[in-house]
């Protein structure tokens, strides 16, 4: 090879580097605007990674980022409230995983408000993304993307449910008189097969929407509030850079 179509050899390549470095991966981005510590929580679905071994402290006004797998991966990502860790035990009023710090795959404890996400999907690299009462509330949020090609809304719930929760439905610490700290659904206060969209109720023909599910559903439209509901603002996102998860939005 000639020193000249070696130069322009290694210019391709430096190139070729050089606009992969400048189109980083998928970011997401943790951010707690509470007025207190959150301790988000990751699982996976099955057969997905888990993140950030699936959990962590988020002091109030910082943010956490990290890079999403850049293959296809599925997953939920909560607030847990209220932690304590003396010693060696660990444990959350709202969301608890286990008693753990790092969830580590382990689901939450409801009521918790989640984000449900599944990245890396369909012909157009799509990142689909929704936040969920349907196993109650703790917390405000919302997912914000960033950089996005096509329909890219923002998401989620910013109505502090606490306040407005019916009192059947509340979670309080201590219990009794204590404060309330989540707001329950239907489903995990009274466990019926028909709240809780199970056997025969378990279709979009026979799983309604109930007066409990139209609490949540009237003060955070762009939610799912019950398992067969269809949230006011669908998506098809493509290619974003980030997308941020908003505590207390």
């Amino acid at each position: 090879m000639s020193l000249s179509r070696l130069i322009t050899t290694l210019l391709i390549l430096c190139t070729l580097t050089l606009t992969h470095a400048d189109q980083p991966g998928l970011i997401l981005t943790l951010v707690n605007n509470c007025p207190f510590t959150v301790w988000p929580a990751i699982q996976p679905n099955s057969g997905h990674p888990v993140l950030e071994r699936g959990g962590f402290p988020l002091p109030s006004l910082t943010h956490h980022s990290f890079p999403a797998p850049a293959q296809h991966w599925s997953g939920r990502i909560w607030a847990r409230t209220g932690c304590n860790h003396h010693q060696t035990h660990f444990s959350c009023v709202t969301g608890d995983c286990g008693h753990r710090l790092e969830c580590n795959g382990l689901g939450g404890a409801a009521p918790a408000t989640l984000a449900q996400f599944t990245l890396h999907h369909g012909h157009n690299d799509q990142s689909s993304y929704a936040v969920s009462l349907v196993d109650g509330f703790n917390v405000p949020m919302t997912v914000t993307p960033h950089e996005g090609k096509g329909v890219c809304p923002v998401v989620g719930c910013k109505a502090n449910l606490l306040s407005t929760c019916p009192d059947r439905l509340q979670l309080r610490s201590p219990p009794g008189n204590g404060v309330v700290v989540g707001c329950k659904s239907g489903c995990e206060e009274f466990k019926t097969d028909e709240l809780c969209c199970r056997n025969h109720y378990n279709s979009p023909q026979t799983c309604r929407a109930s007066s409990f599910s139209e609490f949540f559903k009237h003060a955070c439209p762009a939610t799912f509030t019950y398992a067969h509901d269809s949230p006011s603002l669908m998506h098809e996102c493509s290619s974003p850079r980030e997308l941020k998860v908003i505590f207390c939005h």
